[in-house]
Formats: structure tokens, sequence, C-alpha cells
């Protein structure tokens, strides 16, 4: 099985315990998710990203980053005029905000050349994006993005989708409502969060919110709502799963991030749907147990020897 995720990959700069002192490291919604996925898939499955990055030594050292976690780069674009972007983050409580520097990301340009992404994308199982995604992209490139998954979906490929509704990155929120449906519609797969689509879709329940995107057409659903149950609707079956308490929540930096890729690994491996859930919910409460967006967490021989 090969997956390919598809967004921008920045870097990090995460606090420590200390004030004022930061450690440096590389994230982003899409490349957290395919990050968790190398460390939760056996060996023989690919798992890819695909964006854009400069020429530069940060660009480099991104890309040995990746490469050293395992996830294949060779489709990713390398533009001379640009580089990576930067994003600080602040805690309180546990929850955090963001700072952005972004303007030049490279990532800006990853679907420009829409035969260099199907090239990508040929023979996957699975591709994989988000609202960010999308947001950083101009309209025509953004329009292209979805024509390629159109003709990879009909090629057999499966598309799944999280929403990762962030309106500083639009210009404004009836546009990114509107490209937000445009895309689950291209999906197979969609997983928003219940508190971000009640505030910009006016969902009331996580139930209205599974309804809206089945009636998009999306074939499998997983409506995360925080620390309260998340309601799934998969291969038609609808279940509920509360997620087990965390005794501390450090940082939810990638919180979403990881429970996708919990919920992909086990979901496109044949678990069934409340395993699925179940494994998604374990591996999320791993990560905000601690700080930062990429949290070291067994691999898959390790989980399985294990029984987890």
């Amino acid at each position: 099985m090969r997956i390919v995720s598809i967004g921008e990959c920045m870097v990090e700069l995460a606090p420590l315990s200390e004030p004022g002192i930061f450690r440096l490291g590389y994230a982003g919604d899409t490349f957290n998710t395919a990050w968790y996925l190398r460390r939760l898939l056996p060996p023989e499955n690919v798992v890819a990203y695909f964006t854009a990055v400069g020429t530069d030594e940060t660009s480099a050292r991104l890309l040995a980053s990746m490469a050293a976690a395992g996830i294949e780069t060779r489709h990713i674009v390398q533009m001379p005029d640009r580089t990576v972007g930067l994003y600080l983050i602040e805690l309180r409580n546990g929850e955090r905000s963001f700072t952005y520097w972004r303007g030049q990301s490279a990532a800006r340009t990853l679907a420009a050349d829409p035969a260099r992404l199907a090239q990508a994308l040929s023979g996957a199982r699975l591709a994989y994006l988000s609202g960010i995604t999308l947001a950083i992209l101009s309209p025509g490139d953004r329009a292209s993005l979805l024509d390629v998954l159109r003709d990879f979906r009909a090629s057999g490929g499966l598309v799944g989708f999280d929403p990762n509704l962030r309106p500083r990155l639009w210009p404004s929120p009836a546009e990114m409502c509107a490209a937000i449906m445009q895309a689950a519609g291209c999906s197979d797969i969609v997983l928003p969060s219940f508190e971000d689509e009640a505030a910009f879709f006016a969902d009331t329940t996580p139930e209205a919110t599974l309804t809206r995107y089945a009636g998009a057409g999306v074939a499998d659903i997983v409506v995360k709502n925080g620390a309260g149950p998340m309601l799934a609707r998969l291969g038609g079956q609808v279940v509920q799963l509360a997620p087990p308490p965390v005794a501390e929540v450090v940082d939810t930096t990638a919180a979403g991030d990881s429970f996708n890729a919990g919920f992909l690994a086990a979901h496109l491996t044949g678990a069934v749907p409340l395993a699925a859930l179940a494994q998604g919910a374990q591996v999320a409460a791993q990560v905000i147990g601690a700080r930062g967006a990429l949290v070291d967490i067994p691999p898959a021989d390790a989980r399985l020897s294990a029984g987890i």
C-alpha cells in the first residue's frame, strides 16, 4: 500500500519547559499525519509526502529529516526562489496558539504542475490532504489539485480529507466553506472536527456534521469531538465512541493529525470501525501528553508485539 500526503511542512518552533526557549523541528498538519502513518504502518507500506520546498539549506535539512523518518520525498518540488514557512507555538494550559511566517513558502505552488502531482499519486491507494492544503493555494492551483484528485479517484484511488478549518488563511469564511465542501465532494473519507464545523457551518450536533458530509456524497466520515464522543459512518455503519480520558493534557498540537493517522492506519488495513476509531483515539492521547507536534510513539512492529 502506498499513501501520498499533500500539503505544507514548515519549520516549527515549539516551547520547552523553560520560558522563552524553543526547540526547532518540522511539522504541518498533513506532514504530521504522514509522520504518524509511517510509525503506525508496517514497513512494507510506503508513506510519501508531496509538497514544494526551496533549494536553501533549511529546505535541505527538512528533506533530510523527512527521509530519516522513512517518508518518501522523491516527488517533492524544489524551487530556487522560495523556501519553507515558519511557525511558532505558544501554549497556555495545554492549548496552543500559532504565529506564522509563510509569505515565501514554496508549498504555495505545490499544485502549479498538475502532471507532477499526478505522477506522485500514480499507483497510490490513498491521497490525503487538508483544508490548509487548499487554503495556501491560489484559486487556479486549487482547482487543478481537485481535478487531479478526481482523476485519481476515477482510476481507483481513495481520497482522504481533513477540513481543518483555519479562517485566517482564507479571504472570507464563505470562500473557505465553499472550498471545503467542494473538496469533500472529491473525497471518500472525511475527518472533520465538530467544534470547527459548528463554528463555521452552524452545525448544532455531530449528527448534523455527519449528515452534511454524507449529503455531499462522502462514503466514510469520522466527526471528531475533542474529549467528547466521536461519531462515524464507516462502510454504511454508524458508530459512536468516547475517547479514553487523558491524565494530563500537555500540548494539543497535532491531536487531530495523529488521530487521523491512527484511524487511517487501522481503517485501511481492514480493522472494524470501532477498532479503527479506538486506535486513532489512543494515538492522539499519547500525543497530547507530550510537547510538540511529533511525539515518539511505538512503531508498528512494537505495537503489534505488545498487542496494541
